[in-house]
């Protein structure tokens, strides 16, 4: 068990962002489950599962209650990036690009929401992108998925609200993360230079705004806070 510790479930916590969220919520006492497919040892439950996978995703929710006894929070950090111009994108580009941010961020709310409303008390945080507000050239359908899921997020969150469940978004920009590849451009000077902050974001920045999210008494209802170096304003 889990000695009266806070329990947050975050997916995709094996690199980059969701790392930074999950080491951060340990540093401040919380007991964290991690579901992704990569290998997050440093947690404190890892569990192998494709967020796409409905099925997998409510049998991992099942075994953190059923080790830590309860849910408090859930970040859905797991994702999926591919470069592809808008008219090449095939069918089974578009629906792994949909089935893991709409359908990884539905099954994840649908396996933890019940106890939460029971109770009267969650947090659920998705992390967007700023793609998902303004667009993006040769990535339509990660902008598009990261659209969808964030007007599901929104959706959710009005739904549960009366029932003390608080339900938010994060939009990173470019983030210095193994997802940006070292060749990017948006890791190249003529385009960090454009921006207003001079500099792409930190996923320990993206980690201590979810934080707060999860921790302080915000009064938020699907709102979609930005971290992206002035990228989208």
């Amino acid at each position: 068990m889990n000695a009266g510790k806070p329990v947050a479930v975050v997916t995709g916590a094996g690199s980059g962002i969701g790392a930074a969220i999950a080491a951060l919520l340990q540093e401040r006492d919380w007991t964290v489950a991690s579901i992704s497919r990569e290998p997050a040892p440093d947690t404190d439950l890892w569990l192998v599962a494709d967020v796409a996978d409905e099925t997998a995703v409510d049998e991992a929710i099942t075994q953190v209650r059923n080790t830590f006894g309860r849910i408090d929070a859930a970040v859905i950090c797991a994702g999926h990036y591919a470069e592809t111009p808008a008219l090449d994108i095939d069918q089974p580009a578009w629906e792994r690009m949909l089935r893991v941010h709409v359908g990884g961020l539905a099954h994840v709310c649908r396996a933890v929401l019940p106890e939460m409303r029971r109770r009267g008390s969650g947090r659920i945080v998705g992390i967007a992108s700023e793609r998902a507000i303004g667009g993006g050239s040769n990535d339509a359908h990660y902008a598009a998925a990261k659209g969808a899921a964030l007007s599901l997020l929104r959706s959710i969150a009005v739904e549960v609200a009366a029932d003390g469940v608080r339900v938010n978004a994060v939009a990173p920009g470019p983030c210095d993360t193994p997802l940006l590849e070292a060749e990017s451009w948006e890791r190249a000077e003529e385009f960090v230079s454009t921006l207003p902050a001079r500099r792409i974001a930190q996923p320990t920045e993206v980690a201590e705004l979810v934080r707060g999210l999860l921790e302080e008494d915000l009064f938020l209802c699907g709102e979609v806070l930005s971290v992206n170096s002035g990228t989208v304003i």
